[in-house]
């Protein structure tokens, strides 16, 4: 059983190795890729009809944050899509503002119009340090 700050240092790591990737495509986005053509509507089917994949990454992740699966199967009818990300490196990727019993948490969903599914790629609960006093826009520091 991992303890809470091994958990930590795991994502972290992660985190940081994912950002050292830039160059594996010469930053290069697949000029056929498909976007959704509503995407919050496709997000929440997929959820509906259980086309959604976990990754391990983000079920560590998750679980060090304290965020369960059901805070983002149970609250579809809450998605918000604050932000979109349509040239993302693998596909389309939209971040979605969310409440479940009362926690505001944001999700970062990938989206894969060709296969007819999402992919979780991190959860988290928004801090007021990264956003405004509404969960849903990024604070532009100066």
């Amino acid at each position: 059983m991992y303890h809470f700050y091994e958990l930590l240092f795991v994502s972290k790591l992660f985190d940081i190795l994912s950002y050292n990737t830039e160059g594996l495509n010469n930053g290069m986005v697949d000029s056929n890729r498909k976007i959704p053509e509503d995407p919050l509507a496709f997000i929440q089917q997929c959820i509906i009809d259980q086309k959604i994949y976990w990754t391990y990454h983000v079920n560590i992740r998750m679980k060090g944050r304290f965020i369960s699966r059901k805070f983002i199967l149970e609250s579809i009818r809450c998605f918000e899509i604050i932000e979109e990300y349509p040239n993302d490196r693998y596909m389309p990727s939209y971040l979605v503002y969310s409440r479940y019993q009362g926690k505001v948490f944001h999700v970062l969903f990938a989206t894969d119009v060709e296969e007819k599914h999402v992919r979780v790629i991190t959860a988290y609960f928004p801090n007021l340090d990264e956003w405004d006093i509404d969960l849903k826009t990024r604070r532009r520091f100066q």
